[in-house]
């Protein structure tokens, strides 16, 4: 009996979901909740930045999966898999050893997402015609990217909401900044009655509403007054110390090469800005909190603190992880907050301090991971289709795998203009990946610097939620336009619209307007532009990797897509700081002649992406 169709709709937002939430939780989620477990930033940044790898080097283990089993068997089976790996987590979260067992699980569930990957998005060119991969594209980029906002939005509220429903009443701070408000004097604020309170063991906060004046203060002053906190808070048992790190001078790399040509380019092509020197630093104020009573021999007490709402211009940057003992329960503990030195105007924020059982919280995250996961197994298991076309290799023996292992990779490059094709992958993103590493510092830094001068709260509403809203409708729309004329059609007008659009940057830098609303417009555009023009990428990669190894030679295209991300972005901070952001953005757009070049030189079948209907040069049934 015949499968009954099912619908893209019934499986491709769920697989990109699943696709999505685990590298969500490898690269973000892991990094929060080690932080709120006490792991020193050093510990955190060193060993967390190893668990990328996978995905980086997918492609070496592709073939398997394109030999092995079906593309619907593996998708199954990783999703199965990821969830045992989330439950495994939740469970070594309280052990001893929580440190070193976790990030053992995090690599393997690294693993196991990034062959998932593999497997979904063959499983989409095969599970699809070309019109249909063309029409979907955008849904499938903006489910990933709702997996983003879960991963990182809701499922950390679920965290701290078992966080502070399992500990102590939560601490919260209010802060409001001012130009009425009197400029700091850099002192810790004197608490006299330290004497045990009666009633149940809670955090007392002796200074919740904090007034802070935007003026600036003189940074070498705050520098010494933020290392007598520092001192004051290690000395009590707060805070542990981390590792120092050694900083060594220069390099010969940077002496012999780097220095020099660095030189050479800022002074044949730099741009000439009279800097203005500043000896000021954003304000500062200092809350003090202890507990109301001695805690239970043994006992460890700790206190996060993070913003609850309000505006990001004004930081907690000091004290956001305290840890209580019965030695230290009647010490000042410090908190500091700085306002962000760009703010003028008024803003107020409100920070909320949990104590709950951390362990507890954030097991009960990642069961509920566990649980989505093996929900997401049985769905697929279910609705996934049966593509005749996904169907697993017969006599595979260990010498028959390592043999079609080579011949996939010599497949690869025996395909039709595969040297266009590898130029293009490494080259169309080439203006784009420089750009994406200075779009943040560039709004964030003083206009005498080059910069627009918005603050911290300012660049989160931007790019936030204007510029997703602007990336997603253009992924969307470009979609749904692809599969109406195909690739052929809509490849250059999506390059343009991708590349061209990044001379709003280069209108800011010149303008450097305080205009909010002309800032959003900006941003929008050139998200919208990417987000449309970057489906014409993802489809090129699906049609290059037709044939008998799509899925391994989609994870090929994949692994070249991010070499030409990650090479032009390691230069992209040095050369800024070289020509300046004018410069910069001018050089940027001279490097748009490299795409667009490089997609001269493709030939596509002007068939591809195209509706069945409109194939045949009839008006397309609805």
């Amino acid at each position: 009996m015949k499968e009954k169709k099912k619908s893209p709709w019934a499986w491709i937002p769920t697989l990109y979901l699943a696709e999505g939430l685990p590298y969500v939780a490898v690269q973000t989620i892991s990094i929060i909740m080690y932080k709120r477990m006490g792991i020193s930033n050093t510990d955190i940044a060193l060993y967390t930045s190893w668990l990328y790898l996978p995905w980086v080097i997918k492609f070496l283990w592709s073939p398997f999966v394109d030999l092995l089993k079906t593309k619907r068997w593996w998708i199954v089976t990783m999703q199965l898999l990821v969830g045992a790996g989330f439950a495994g987590i939740a469970f070594t979260i309280p052990v001893p050893f929580f440190f070193q067992a976790t990030l053992a699980i995090f690599a393997l569930l690294a693993f196991s997402s990034a062959t998932h990957d593999i497997a979904a998005d063959g499983f989409y060119m095969l599970g699809l015609d070309t019109n249909q991969q063309a029409r979907y594209v955008g849904i499938r980029s903006t489910f990933y990217r709702i997996a983003t906002v879960f991963g990182q939005g809701i499922l950390i509220i679920l965290a701290g909401l078992l966080e502070s429903g399992t500990g102590c009443e939560p601490v919260k701070i209010n802060i409001e900044a001012s130009p009425r408000y009197a400029q700091s004097t850099l002192y810790i604020p004197q608490i006299q009655d330290m004497a045990p309170q009666d009633g149940e063991i809670r955090f007392v906060v002796y200074n919740d509403k904090l007034q802070i004046g935007t003026h600036g203060v003189n940074k070498d002053s705050l520098k010494i007054f933020l290392d007598s906190i520092s001192l004051l808070n290690l000395n009590n048992g707060f805070v542990t110390k981390d590792e120092n790190i050694k900083k060594d001078g220069d390099g010969w790399w940077k002496t012999n090469i780097s220095g020099p040509f660095g030189g050479w380019i800022k002074n044949t092509f730099g741009e000439e800005r009279n800097v203005e020197q500043t000896e000021q630093a954003g304000n500062v104020s200092v809350a003090v909190v202890r507990l109301s009573k001695r805690p239970e021999h043994g006992k460890e007490m700790i206190l996060n603190t993070t913003m609850n709402r309000g505006d990001k211009s004004i930081a907690l940057i000091q004290g956001d992880h305290l840890s209580f003992n019965e030695n230290n329960w009647n010490k000042p503990a410090c908190m500091v907050f700085q306002v962000d030195s760009k703010l003028v105007t008024d803003s107020s924020v409100e920070y909320k301090g949990l104590s709950g059982n951390i362990p507890f919280a954030w097991s009960i995250t990642f069961l509920v991971l566990a649980g989505l996961f093996i929900f997401f197994g049985f769905y697929h298991k279910v609705m996934l289709p049966k593509p005749d076309s996904d169907k697993p290799h017969t006599h595979v023996t260990a010498k028959s795998i390592f043999r079609e292992f080579g011949i996939t990779f010599a497949a690869f490059f025996k395909k039709p203009q595969v040297w266009p094709a590898i130029f293009f992958m490494l080259a169309f993103r080439f203006s784009e990946a420089q750009v994406i590493k200075l779009i943040n510092p560039f709004l964030l830094d003083p206009k005498n610097a080059g910069g627009i001068g918005l603050t911290t709260g300012e660049v989160g509403l931007v790019y936030g939620t204007v510029g997703i809203i602007g990336l997603t409708l253009g992924g969307i729309i470009g979609g749904l336009t692809a599969a109406k004329g195909g690739l052929k059609k809509w490849l250059w007008p999506m390059t343009l619209s991708m590349l061209l659009t990044i001379a709003t940057f280069l209108y800011l830098s010149f303008s450097q307007t305080d205009n909010l609303l002309v800032i959003n417009i900006c941003v929008f555009i050139e998200q919208f532009g990417y987000g449309f023009g970057f489906t014409a990428y993802m489809l090129y990669l699906m049609y290059f990797s037709e044939g008998k190894h799509k899925t391994a030679h989609y994870a090929f295209c994949t692994g070249l897509m991010a070499a030409g991300m990650m090479l032009p972005g390691m230069f992209a901070g040095w050369l800024q700081e070289q020509l300046g952001y004018n410069h910069f953005f001018i050089w940027v757009m001279i490097c748009s002649v490299i795409p667009i070049v490089a997609v001269s030189l493709l030939k596509i079948d002007p068939d591809y992406g195209k509706a069945k209907a409109e194939k045949a040069g009839e008006p397309e049934d609805q």
